[in-house]
């Protein structure tokens, strides 16, 4: 992540010794496995099975250690809650209020692009959605900066995604109880929103090194497409 300026680095970065424990746990740093290249090199990856639950006073685990929660937890059936996140422009966006407002919207969160568990699952996001990115928004919401969050996407040559960032205040992460508290990031989840904003599909994976089932959010987002 570059930073934005002296003053902003405290406040609003990861911090590295942190960061680096992370990309240990979850399998080294970096952007691209090929920079340049249209071709993602995927990784076999574990998938997680199940759910946590989100909220103060729930955990997830990193390598077997438990990570708590704070926020208000969110759940299926509840509304998005309304907050604000940092556009990779530097504008500031509601959540219900992005490009694909009165659509089925998939939300990919990740703790940080740096790491190659949050890449590959980006790309397989924009990659293996078999033509739903035509019908539905899909949505990456991550601390990283706007400007990591925009050099990522241009090196990966994403550009069926929207790229949100809640590394002004974290307001996103607390408002559905998905920040990590001691790391300052967030949890590793999916959600699938409505064209009414509301959840009908939420998987937070209960050990944040393995990915999200993105082919059970697709099922589901496809389902609710049709039947809309």
């Amino acid at each position: 992540m570059r930073p934005i300026g002296a003053a902003v680095i405290h406040s609003s970065l990861v911090p590295r010794l942190l960061l680096s424990l992370l990309c240990v746990g979850l399998g080294a740093c970096g952007t691209l496995s090929n920079p340049g290249k249209t071709d993602f090199s995927y990784k076999d990856m574990p998938i997680a099975d199940g759910s946590a639950v989100a909220g103060e006073g729930n955990n997830i685990l990193f390598q077997g250690k438990p990570l708590m929660l704070t926020g208000m937890g969110i759940k299926v059936g509840d509304k998005l809650r309304d907050v604000k996140l940092s556009q990779t422009d530097l504008s500031m966006v509601p959540v219900n209020e992005t490009k694909g407002k009165g659509k089925v919207r998939i939300i990919s969160i990740v703790p940080s692009l740096d790491t190659k568990v949050c890449e590959q699952q980006t790309h397989y996001l924009s990659e293996k959605n078999m033509g739903l990115d035509r019908m539905v928004e899909l949505i990456t919401i991550s601390i990283d900066t706007p400007f990591a969050q925009k050099r990522f996407a241009e090196e990966a040559k994403i550009n069926n995604v929207t790229f949100l960032s809640d590394f002004r205040a974290a307001d996103f992460g607390k408002a559905h109880g998905l920040l990590l508290k001691d790391l300052h990031l967030l949890s590793r989840a999916l959600l699938v929103v409505d064209k009414d904003n509301k959840v009908r599909y939420l998987q937070i994976t209960p050990e944040l090194a393995q990915l999200p089932d993105l082919e059970e959010a697709f099922r589901f987002a496809r389902k609710l497409v049709t039947a809309s």
